[in-house]
């Protein structure tokens, strides 16, 4: 998905990854604001919260140049352990 420069996120050009389920589990991005850094984001343990479907944990990673992941260092790791929606 390309985002014009007027939209504010990771970078113009990511990638979503969708299980058989269509739930979100890798998005693929640069970061532009930190020189074009790659970054994997995983979305694990989806939990139901007002039948919407939210993943509990988020792990970013960085890649290589084949767009593996690169397992050390945890970029970033965010647990959700409470959410409501109102």
């Amino acid at each position: 998905m390309s985002f014009p420069d007027g939209i504010a996120s990771h970078g113009g050009e990511q990638i979503s990854y969708f299980g058989p389920d269509g739930l979100l589990r890798r998005h693929e991005y640069r970061v532009d604001v930190l020189g074009g850094a790659p970054g994997l984001n995983y979305a694990h343990e989806f939990r139901e919260v007002d039948g919407i479907l939210v993943p509990m944990k988020r792990r970013v990673y960085s890649f290589d140049t084949n767009k593996r992941k690169i397992p050390d260092p945890v970029l970033v790791a965010i647990d959700i352990h409470e959410i409501a929606f109102s």
